[in-house]
């Protein structure tokens, strides 16, 4: 059993609630970790700690800062074996792929750490006798809230920017997984002085807790309900909130295209990491040209997919994700794959393919967040992009297409903060894109993190008159 306990000023504890949650296997059923709830009275602690230490950090020099994350990230990249255990145990990702997933988060701690020391202002063209400057500092205190489905990744990338550009941090990260997010902290916080990074833990009435403290940004990924949540609070307090929330992201299958190739992306779209992504696949639009092919080829590939992932987190998201699927089906969706709850123990789901979908459905409309592909077929790209773009969501979306002026098109056009052309993942280091609608807004990743969590200040400097 992994026994998690809370970081506050430099000081491992237990905290005052005295209330535990258990976390379960997800293919057992069998329990994994205790963690300690944060009572009010040591969120306040440790957002009082964070606030006392912010001076100090801020006045660090950005090279200083920026070698304390490089040496954090080689203590993460020491303990890959022992997170990816954590993930598996917590969240039932194989720990091949909890490993690569971990990879990718050093190497945005190292990306903040090069990026930091050069992330500057500038100068402004002013009268001849003045000087004007636009300079960068840190807003202060920075509340970061973090999922379970990518638990190292998504607080790799929050945690480091927040730190490199001197804000002191608190860290909430989910309840599902509090051992992954406890070991991480753990290897990250004997970096920094004492309270520039601190840990809270327990469910969710402890973010709201956090989201409502005297802090001056509140970072979030996560749940589009909790995202809302957390940007009224910001408006009662004047905190910055920065939410990337959730999705319902259109995949577009244009005429012309390879149907096997196109089934083999919908299919790494949709189930991948048990459909558990933020930009997971969640709706497709096949032309009408290929889209029995298409269906055929996805079946074949939902079958070569079903020995490969792991459970849901929990029993409640199967439970979710199989109501969505049923509703659909009994509305007229077609079956050709999965669509059914498997005997046994843990939270597995099967690659489930769904057939004769339509817009009114919430499988098409809401997120499912499962290892779920449903198609609805479309006569012509006009309409695809019509029902891709009619969405309360705008996080991402993918478009495979043999067309350049199709693909013109619809990156252009669809109401999405990141558009992909013939490859449902993959983009170069830093990227970053504003999600839209429900899904959020602010920077999340990139360069222009650094910019979401620093303040810009206008300076305007003169000589004094007659040379005092």
């Amino acid at each position: 059993m992994n026994v998690v306990s809370q970081l506050i000023g430099g000081n491992w504890s237990e905290g005052a609630s005295g209330r535990t949650v258990t976390v379960f296997d997800p293919s057992s059923g069998e329990p994994v970790s205790t963690v300690p709830v944060s009572a009010d009275t040591d969120v306040t602690e440790a957002v009082r700690a964070a606030r006392n230490a912010a001076p100090g950090w801020a006045a660090t020099a950005p090279a200083a800062r920026a070698t304390a994350l490089r040496a954090a990230a080689d203590s993460v990249e020491r303990a890959t074996g022992e997170l990816a255990a954590l993930m598996h145990a917590e969240m039932g990702k194989p720990e091949a792929e909890a490993a690569d997933s971990i990879a990718a988060g050093i190497g945005t701690l190292r990306q903040y750490a090069e990026l930091g020391p050069v992330h500057r202002g500038r100068t402004l063209a002013g009268d001849e006798p003045a000087i004007d400057l636009m300079a960068y500092v840190p807003r202060g205190v920075v509340a970061v809230i973090t999922p379970w489905n990518d638990p190292v990744a998504v607080a790799c990338g929050l945690l480091g920017a927040a730190l490199v550009t001197g804000n002191t941090v608190v860290h909430k990260p989910s309840e599902r997984t509090p051992a992954t997010g406890h070991r991480l902290v753990a290897l990250l916080a004997p970096h920094f002085p004492d309270a520039v990074l601190s840990l809270v833990s327990g469910d969710a009435p402890v973010g709201a807790a956090l989201a409502a403290a005297d802090v001056d940004v509140v970072a979030h990924v996560g749940s589009t309900a909790t995202g809302r949540a957390i940007a009224a609070a910001c408006a009662r307090t004047g905190a910055k909130p920065l939410l990337e929330n959730g999705g319902s992201d259109p995949l577009i299958i244009d005429a012309g295209v390879d149907p096997g190739w196109a089934a083999a992306q919908a299919a790494t779209g949709a189930f991948a990491n048990s459909g558990q992504i933020c930009v997971a696949v969640e709706r497709i639009y096949a032309h009408r040209d290929i889209a029995g092919a298409f269906l055929a080829a996805l079946t074949a590939e939902a079958a070569t997919w079903a020995t490969r992932i792991g459970p849901l987190v929990d029993t409640r998201l199967r439970d979710a994700v199989h109501g969505q699927v049923a509703a659909a089906v009994t509305a007229g969706a077609q079956p050709l794959a999965g669509a059914t709850v498997p005997d046994g123990p843990g939270a597995f789901y099967p690659p489930t393919v769904l057939a004769d979908c339509t817009d009114d459905m919430p499988i098409m409309r809401d997120e499912t967040f499962g290892p779920v592909a449903p198609v609805l077929t479309v006569d012509s790209f006009d309409e695809a992009l019509k029902r891709a773009a009619d969405s309360p969501y705008g996080l991402a979306a993918t478009v495979l297409t043999p067309s350049m002026s199709h693909a013109q098109r619809a990156w252009r056009t669809l109401p999405t903060g990141t558009v992909k052309i013939n490859a449902v993942f993959g983009g170069a280091p830093g990227g970053a894109a504003h999600p839209r609608r429900a899904s959020g807004h602010g920077f999340g990743y990139g360069p222009e993190l650094l910019d979401e969590f620093t303040a810009t200040k206008a300076v305007h400097i003169e000589a004094p008159p007659n040379g005092w």
